[in-house]
């Protein structure tokens, strides 16, 4: 008679529906050290996201299914940010302990078939047992191009433009925490903060199609991302409140409640769509070079700061109003 082998089993269905390793190595080869959405070393494009029970995800409110989901959409978009693809990952699972066994099987089989179905191999991590669940990934892409994507490459002159709606992710937070009986109201909202989809592959089409600026994920709200790719590339940016593309769900539930949606738009967070500039002087958005829904919403230039052009014309600055965990 065989052991028990409780952990084994565990890893042996989180490996079941593994990628192949394909033995091939970055055809472009460069070095970046910590401050973009990844780190690049020798041409491997490099990412770490964390997901803690209580802190980005509830098993009360979502399943095993969407909480790994959005573990792995929150890893995925640093890759594109940068105009890279996934291809490896380094998987760290800590089970909580008051788990069923249905749990710990749903959420291995959650993790198997997520990865295998971006591509991405499993070449490794490990498992824990502790008072929370926690997911941990180290993510390795390759460029697809020889100069990725970086937050300093905004230029004056260039086009700023957003890749989705906004405010979902935050507005279906809200509901959640404040009116949890209204949620069947506006599933959408609800799903996309459980389990946010995400045009996973705009960066590399981004960079294929020639774009050069600066691009990261939206992963802390609009309005401290765009004062990270104005610092990071010492320009100004300024963008219109009529241009961006709050989403027609957020706008609905504003009302419902009395909030502002602008608050939602610019500073909710776990969007993971991507903000980026653009050099070109025609609106490639509008061609067939770059398709998807993207939002032009405002311009670089020479400066600092970013401000925001009210619909009667008052320019207000806009403060970086990321969420901390500390």
């Amino acid at each position: 008679m065989f052991p028990n082998l409780g952990e084994f089993n565990l890893v042996s269905k989180i490996l079941e529906n593994r990628v192949a390793l394909t033995e091939r190595s970055p055809q472009f080869r460069g070095w970046l050290p910590v401050g973009d959405d990844c780190a690049i070393f020798d041409g491997w494009l490099v990412t770490k996201d964390l997901s803690v029970e209580g802190t980005h995800f509830r098993l009360d409110w979502s399943s095993p299914e969407q909480a790994v989901e959005k573990h792995i959409v929150s890893n995925v978009s640093d890759i594109s940010s940068m105009g890279g693809r996934p291809r490896l990952a380094l998987f760290g699972l800590c089970v909580n302990k008051s788990w069923s066994a249905e749990v710990r099987d749903r959420v291995a089989k959650a993790v198997s078939e997520g990865f295998a179905k971006r591509g991405i191999t499993l070449i490794g991590g490990d498992t824990v047992a502790g008072d929370v669940g926690m997911f941990s990934t180290t993510l390795l892409g390759e460029q697809v191009a020889a100069t990725p994507l970086l937050r300093s490459a905004a230029k004056p002159g260039d086009s700023v433009y957003v890749t989705g709606t906004l405010g979902k992710s935050a507005a279906g937070l809200w509901l959640l925490m404040n009116h949890p009986e209204d949620a069947a109201e506006f599933p959408e909202l609800v799903r996309f903060h459980l389990c946010p989809e995400i045009d996973e592959s705009m960066g590399e089409r981004l960079v294929r199609a020639g774009v050069d600026g600066a691009c990261m994920d939206i992963s802390d709200g609009v309005s401290s991302e765009l004062n990270h790719l104005a610092l990071s590339s010492g320009v100004k940016i300024e963008i219109s409140e009529d241009l961006l593309p709050v989403d027609a769900e957020v706008c609905r539930m504003s009302r419902r409640y009395g909030l502002n949606p602008l608050d939602f738009a610019m500073n909710g967070g776990e969007e993971y769509g991507l903000l980026c500039s653009v050099s070109f002087k025609n609106d490639i958005f509008q061609l067939d070079s770059v398709p998807g829904d993207v939002t032009r919403i405002g311009s670089v230039s020479e400066g600092a700061g970013v401000f925001m052009a009210r619909p009667d014309g008052e320019k207000v600055s806009v403060n970086a109003q990321a969420w901390s965990h500390l």
